[in-house]
């Protein structure tokens, strides 16, 4: 699966360092060629002996050894200087990866040999956090995080458990089965979607009632935004059309701002041409004020209550149902109540391949997560998907295209 390979892994000093020994059984198994890269502090949690039995690998700890013997220390820095480490991996994995080392990756500090790599590595990098919960809600951590998505470093985020502290919550490591095929899936599908041309609707419409006011939802684009970073990931010619969002754009991701429902009826209508993909992942606005008034309503003018009478907006995804040609054409459906039964009947009335549903009733689904719960429906079958990352979600949704495209 993964023969010829070579991975990276970079482990740093969090209690979920003992179960790296079983991700470097998953990538040799898998026929990955593996290095192990340890801090200090991680050799405390896991013997090297043992991870470099496991990976085949000297394990390297420090950028020099011990002692003042210089003909060794010269042998060493030939032999494993983190350049060539750096230009050796196809994927660069840290796993854990404590806040500490988040911070100074953040910051470029490069005071041991794995953040010296980091500094000198040329392939993707993956991050999969791990910390007690307070640490990882804390503002500063959180910022971080933010940063390293923004160098388009990838993070596969930490899960709900028991942590080290003895409570329970959020900043456990996800398990070494998920962060294997977090990383296969990067290796093997990223050129899956090679000549495809997408185009992705994301985040909210807002439709003003007066100068200062809007209608619209609680939509963050993160779900459009990541199925976008994933199909471009995987070759794919991505056009991104979101409503007023605080998202970075993906890396080679055409982006196409806009506001109104209107607005972005305008741009997808304007944009389908020749696409071979379309995914409405938009909270678009069913409803929007009859009259807008061009100044701010003064609540003293209006008494007590302010009748709004409101009209529908265009229904983007209807007349695209009606309009496609040779385009697989894929719906959102946000349903608290009925939602098996709702996606299906919005499946036919808007003349859908599929239709991805979620409730976000259920815990880490919904607006605003970096994660979600999909169940993805077409005509035929029914698969609900467990919590995943909105990015694996992502490319859940597009591995259902690959799958069923013919």
């Amino acid at each position: 699966m993964l023969k010829g390979k070579k991975i990276l892994l970079g482990i740093t000093g969090g209690i979920a360092a003992y179960k790296i020994c079983n991700l470097v059984r998953l990538f040799v198994k898998a026929g990955a060629e593996v290095k192990v890269i340890m801090t200090p502090s991680a050799a405390k949690f896991v013997s090297p002996l043992t991870l470099s039995v496991l990976s085949k690998n000297e394990v390297v700890i420090n950028m020099f050894p011990a002692g003042d013997n210089l003909e060794q220390a010269e042998s060493v820095i030939a032999k494993t200087w983190h350049i060539s480490y750096g230009l050796w991996a196809d994927i660069f994995v840290i796993a854990p990866a404590t806040a500490n080392t988040i911070a100074k990756i953040v910051c470029g500090i490069s005071d041991n040999f794995l953040l010296s790599t980091v500094l000198a590595s040329r392939c993707p990098l993956i991050v999969a956090p791990t910390m007690d919960e307070d640490m990882y809600r804390n503002k500063v951590t959180q910022s971080n995080l933010k940063k390293i998505k923004e160098l388009n470093y990838d993070i596969i985020d930490p899960i709900e458990g028991e942590l080290a502290s003895g409570l329970f919550g959020y900043g456990k490591m996800a398990e070494p089965e998920t962060i294997f095929e977090f990383v296969r899936n990067k290796l093997i599908k990223k050129k899956d979607l090679s000549g495809k041309k997408i185009l992705i609707t994301a985040g909210p419409t807002v439709e003003p009632v007066d100068s200062v006011r809007f209608i619209s939802n609680y939509s963050s684009g993160k779900m459009g935004f990541e199925i976008a970073r994933a199909a471009a990931e995987r070759g794919a010619d991505v056009t991104l059309i979101t409503g007023p969002v605080n998202l970075d754009t993906p890396g080679s991701v055409k982006r196409i701002d806009v506001s109104s429902t209107s607005e972005m009826f305008n741009a997808v209508r304007m944009n389908m041409k020749n696409k071979d993909i379309i995914i409405m992942s938009a909270a678009v606005a069913d409803f929007k004020p009859v009259k807008v008034f061009d100044k701010k309503v003064k609540k003293e003018k209006t008494g007590k209550t302010f009748n709004l009478e409101l009209t529908r907006t265009q229904d983007i995804l209807k007349y695209l149902g009606e309009n496609k040609r040779n385009i697989f054409l894929i719906g959102f459906a946000l349903e608290t109540d009925e939602g098996i039964q709702n996606a299906k009947d919005k499946l036919i009335s808007k003349n859908l391949d599929m239709i991805v549903l979620n409730n976000p009733k259920e815990k880490g689904a919904g607006f605003g997560t970096d994660t979600n719960i999909i169940t993805l429906i077409d005509k035929k079958s029914v698969k609900k998907l467990p919590l995943l990352s909105k990015y694996e979600a992502g490319n859940a949704i597009l591995d259902y295209y690959i799958k069923n495209k013919s």
